[in-house]
């Protein structure tokens, strides 16, 4: 059971969750992270050290288009071990509805 970023991460990119993954199961996108779910262990401690609540386990009924996207781009982006500076304009983008597709990027990160 792993857990999934959803479209909460899109331009905020906080990174607090992957400073706490033991398994370095995170991948950076241009515009928002994903979690490997075949990397995953499924230990929930990313969850509530994401800021913008972007983080939710596959058994939640939104997590089904997540997963797909998640293991996708796991497998197309630069895996992330270490917490980066998050964009300048992060929290402008916390809380706001719909930005996927729209705001989403399949560029990879840096």
């Amino acid at each position: 059971m792993p857990y999934v970023v959803t479209e909460a991460c899109i331009h905020c990119k906080y990174m607090d969750c992957v400073e706490v993954c033991p398994v370095d199961c995170f991948y950076e996108g241009k515009s928002m992270l994903v979690i490997n779910p075949d990397e995953c262990i499924d230990c929930g401690v990313c969850e509530p050290e994401c800021p913008a609540e972007a983080i939710i386990s596959d058994t939640d009924k939104q997590a089904e288009k997540w997963l797909e996207l998640n293991r996708k781009y796991s497998g197309l982006w630069p895996n992330i071990n270490r917490k980066k500076t998050p964009p300048k304009d992060s929290d402008d983008w916390k809380g706001k509805p719909g930005k996927y597709p729209a705001d989403f990027s399949e560029e990879p990160g840096e």
